[in-house]
């Protein structure tokens, strides 16, 4: 484990990418004229939002090694990937999810 504690690392390095691709939209919705915005009635930054996300955390975890240090925890929270354990034959054990609820009556599929 890390310093900060994986679920912190985990946390940080889903929001930190989702703030930069809130900015990215934001600075985005500025530039579109009045014409897109007005034609999607409010909906620009619901789309534009996502989309950026749809980018930059891509592009941000392919860039990652190739980074120093200070740029991937500027962008991505932190520079160190939480560790998960490994079960015997080597595949990651994640043990942080909750149990499935149990099946409720009724239908079937």
């Amino acid at each position: 484990m890390n310093r900060l504690g994986d679920r912190l690392v985990s946390w940080l390095r889903t929001i930190v990418p989702g703030l930069w691709a809130l900015g990215i939209a934001w600075l985005a919705g500025l530039g579109l004229p009045d014409s897109v915005t007005g034609a999607v009635d409010g909906l620009g930054q619901m789309v534009l939002i996502p989309a950026a996300l749809a980018v930059v955390y891509p592009l941000l975890r392919a860039l990652e090694a190739k980074m120093p240090p200070w740029l991937t925890r500027l962008v991505l929270g932190s520079n160190q990937p939480p560790t998960y354990g490994t079960a015997s034959d080597g595949t990651p054990v994640v043990t942080s999810l909750p149990s499935a609820p149990p099946p409720r009556g009724g239908d079937v599929d």
